[in-house]
């Protein structure tokens, strides 16, 4: 396995963090992006909001410096605000498009400059199956996942030549305090929907997610991985 630098987006808990103490527990260099709070131990934690250019920019000098150019980049940074169409203010669809789809457009354009340079890049994008499912309530949330797969297909269209990838994940259910919280009946609902009959932990998204940023998966580009025990097959 080859030791690369890494820049992991809400590095600071759920998915995030877990993806963050794979690439730590694998021997990496890692760094998270965080608005608040620390990233696991052994990361390097840098403050920046993805909506925020300079912000981003001046992290990403800052991993350079420390970690050397980042050579597999995840963007992980999401926010929701569920509302039915009719109920959704502008500003709660902008919101949720410009952090989930405007901050990894961000992230990965500031990447690029040393992946180009490198001719090497690995670039990961976490989306969800929703995305591609759809979910009532989350018009503003799908619409910004689904908008990773174009972005990400465009990407490896354009630098594909170059040594650098670009896949989207899409995690269905995953263990978190929020899952956690739920009343059993909406829970054991939403189980029997998933073929698996169970959700994933975030570890097990994590590791698939290490793996795409490794070095058996260079031929893997423009591709959407489930992580979701079958829920949206065929999607």
């Amino acid at each position: 396995m080859t030791s690369r630098t890494v820049l992991i987006t809400g590095g600071n808990r759920g998915i995030g963090r877990a993806i963050a103490e794979e690439f730590v527990a694998q021997g990496h260099r890692v760094a998270v992006t965080a608005r608040s709070g620390e990233g696991p131990e052994g990361a390097l934690t840098v403050r920046a909001d993805v909506t925020d250019s300079a912000a981003l920019d001046a992290a990403f000098t800052e991993v350079e410096t420390k970690l050397g150019p980042v050579e597999v980049v995840v963007a992980n940074a999401g926010i929701t605000r569920d509302m039915l169409l009719m109920r959704m203010s502008e500003d709660d669809f902008d919101a949720v498009v410009d952090t989930n789809l405007g901050g990894a457009f961000r992230v990965v354009k500031r990447a690029s400059k040393g992946m180009l340079k490198a001719r090497f890049g690995r670039i990961v994008l976490i989306s969800s199956v929703v995305g591609l499912y759809g979910s009532a309530g989350q018009a503003n949330y799908s619409a910004s996942k689904a908008g990773l797969v174009g972005f990400a297909r465009s990407i490896t269209r354009e630098l594909g030549a170059r040594g650098i990838t670009a896949n989207v994940v899409a995690p269905g259910f995953i263990e978190t305090e929020m899952t956690a919280a739920l009343p059993e009946a909406q829970q054991a609902e939403y189980l029997k929907a998933i073929p698996a009959g169970r959700y994933a932990s975030a570890n097990e998204v994590a590791r698939v997610v290490a793996w795409l940023a490794g070095d058996d998966a260079g031929y893997i580009s423009g591709a959407v991985i489930p992580v979701d025990g079958g829920l949206g097959m065929g999607h």
